[in-house]
This record gives structure tokens, sequence and C-alpha cells, in this order.
């Protein structure tokens, strides 16, 4: 079974930068499409950002575009999420996800059984 582990959150004051890893590991011998999502307290979870399995494929959130960009390194089974310009307002729970890359991932549209593993999430705090 595939095992998704993210990292890289912390606490960073806005207008600065993280970079978050979402490395795969047991069942990785097929190239999965990755989703990035979020979810702040009070809030309902939100998609951030998606890649196809190929690289070829991404889309944006309307709030983090020109902001995030979404990558991915297969020789490491690792997708990374680099946060530029952040704001107070990105403060979330990151979460990545095996998901095709549409722009329901986006959207907010996605059906729950289109979803396959989960990582158990990383803190990203933007607070001065």
């Amino acid at each position: 079974q595939l095992k998704l582990v993210e990292s890289g959150g912390g606490l960073v004051q806005p207008g600065g930068s993280l970079r978050l890893s979402c490395a795969g590991s047991g069942f990785t011998q097929y190239i999965y499409s990755i989703g990035w999502f979020r979810k702040a307290p009070g809030k309902e979870r939100e998609g951030v950002s998606c890649i196809s399995g190929s690289g070829g494929t991404t889309n944006d959130a309307d709030s983090v575009k020109g902001r995030f960009t979404i990558s991915r390194d297969n020789a490491l089974n690792t997708v990374y999420l680099q946060m530029n310009s952040l704001k107070p307002e990105d403060t979330a729970i990151y979460y990545c996800a095996t998901v095709p890359c549409t722009l329901r991932v986006v959207t907010g549209k996605v059906p729950e059984e289109d979803f396959g593993s989960w990582g158990q999430g990383t803190q990203v705090t933007v607070s001065s």
C-alpha cells in the first residue's frame, strides 16, 4: 500500500517562504497523480494544487496562483509545494493525497471515492 508523508511545515512570517514535501513509499511502481489540500480551523478542506504523474499537468487554486508552485521528482517519489509570499490566511494543516489532477481538485468538487492514500499532514503557520 502506498504511504505518503508530508514534511516542511513550520512557522513563517508574512511574505516568507516554505517548501513542503510529500514523499511516497510502499507501492510506488505506479506514478500517482498528487494533490495538495489544506484545512484551517473552522473552514472547509480546500484543494490547493495538483500535479499529474508525468508532471505535465498542474492545476492551482486561484488563491495561490502566482505564489505557490507544485513540482515532482519521480526518481525520489516526492512531490513538492513551493510556497512564496505567504499570507496569514495560508495558515492551515497541509495534506497530500493521491487523486486525479483535474480542475475539480481546486474547485472542491472531487468525489471522496476518487481519493486514494492521504498523508498525516504538516502544519503551516504564517504569523508575525
